[in-house]
């Protein structure tokens, strides 16, 4: 039997990274201030990128009612944690096998992928400082506000269209890579040995390019388009995102990648899911993430860090494909389903969210589960009820506002009650174990 509660607030962190939105426009800013985050206050010159929730060594959540670090406190008690969960993912010590994060983005960020398992344990011990823990980072991204994204390779057809039309593109590539790309761009098999090769040559030519040749046609390109000459075939989405990045990181060689990967507009309630090796940016808007738990991230572009150029051109997939691909699509949350409550379940074990919108004076149940959870709470207030003690009818009741974070132990069953007059919305990330 624990001899802790089963349900609790946990504190989380902010981080100011310059990409964040700014002040008040910041949700991750709005959220630590609705739920009186220790010493928070909003400074209106600066940037809150994001909320970190769980038990990364970086930046920890702590228990709120006694400020112990959260790892801490599981360890000491792992029936939070669930065996299920302790035995597959070994977190004995009381380290979450995921990472749940709000991210608010002003401005892009950079241009990267992250690394498998076995290349991020390599990258680890050879560059700790760089690489600062042997984790994949597989994640997903749930829109909150609209949200804009490069992901992924675009079908080969479509950068070999952007060749054609755009010479300040078309100018960087070696005329052997360029012949021998555009020779596969059309293929029946998008995603084979001779097309992958080809796709890996002209991204590499692109990132690799030397910088007076990428500030030359950089120049060109931008002038092009501000002039409005914008050639046919060239989309205006794409037009407006490379001056929106120029003018973020003016003469960047990350900007080039708006050829080379897919641009998607993302509505609230949608997700997209990135494994290891897919090249990706986020360009703006406010979401909620989920990860592995790791920090692991190989950059390339559209940053002031370092630029980690060989590892991300070696370790990406080159998979091409229409960015539909990476959407993760919704489901019923366990049986029976309910509309109240919204499953999205990306291919890895670390990790699923559930999105629960309950109307006012409602309540909405979740059976057990057999791992632990986070929970936010985006919108509105009311309450969670639980049972602590199986043997005893009486529930446990938590009231729960804008900003509040939680921690669900494994196997408790709940009940999550919207007040009167107003929708409650909140996030809830677990693993993805057996239902108990």
């Amino acid at each position: 039997m624990s001899t802790g509660p089963l349900i609790f607030k946990i504190v989380p962190t902010t981080q100011q990274y310059d990409w964040g939105k700014v002040g008040q426009s910041s949700k991750v800013a709005q959220f630590a201030v609705a739920s009186q985050l220790p010493g928070f206050a909003i400074d209106e010159g600066s940037p809150y990128a994001e909320l970190w929730m769980g038990t990364h060594p970086k930046s920890p959540s702590r228990v709120r009612s006694s400020n112990q670090i959260l790892s801490e406190h599981l360890a000491a008690h792992t029936e939070l944690i669930g065996t299920q969960v302790i035995e597959k993912f070994d977190c004995a010590n009381g380290n979450l096998p995921f990472l749940f994060k709000v991210l608010s983005i002003e401005k892009a960020l950079s241009i990267q992928s992250h690394p498998d398992k076995k290349t991020a344990e390599i990258l680890h011990s050879q560059q700790p400082d760089i690489y600062k823990d042997p984790n994949h980072k597989p994640e997903m991204a749930l829109a909150i506000t609209p949200f804009r994204a490069l992901c992924g390779f675009r079908p080969l057809p479509e950068v070999a269209g952007y060749l054609n039309s755009t010479p300040e593109f078309k100018g960087l590539i070696p005329p052997l890579i360029l012949q021998d790309f555009l020779a596969v761009s059309n293929s029946s098999t998008p995603n084979g040995p001779q097309e992958k090769v080809a796709l890996k040559n002209l991204f590499a030519a692109v990132m690799t390019a030397p910088e007076e040749e990428v500030t030359s046609k950089l120049l060109a390109l931008v002038a092009r388009y501000k002039n409005g000459r914008v050639n046919e075939g060239e989309d205006d989405d794409v037009v407006q995102l490379v001056l929106r990045l120029d003018d973020q990181f003016h003469g960047d060689i990350g900007i080039f990648c708006a050829f080379m990967l897919n641009y998607v507009h993302m509505n609230p309630g949608e997700a997209i899911f990135l494994g290891a090796g897919e090249p990706h940016a986020y360009i703006s808007g406010d979401c909620i993430e989920c990860m592995a738990n790791s920090d692991n991230v190989i950059r390339a572009g559209l940053t002031p860090k370092l630029r980690d150029v060989p590892n991300l051109v070696s370790g990406l997939t080159y998979d091409s494909s229409s960015p539909s691909k990476h959407f993760v699509t919704p489901k019923a949350f366990r049986s029976p389903a309910s509309s109240s409550s919204t499953l999205y379940d990306p291919p890895i074990p670390e990790f699923s969210v559930v999105q629960v919108r309950v109307p006012a004076g409602k309540t909405e149940v979740h059976p057990p589960l057999g791992g632990p959870s986070i929970v936010i709470i985006t919108q509105g207030k009311g309450y969670v009820k639980w049972t602590e003690d199986k043997a005893k009818v009486d529930k446990e009741i938590l009231e729960v506002g804008l900003g509040d974070v939680l921690f669900v132990g494994a196997a408790t069953g709940v009940e999550v009650v919207s007040s009167e007059g107003n929708n409650l919305v909140l996030y809830r990330a677990f693993v993805e174990t057996e239902q108990i």
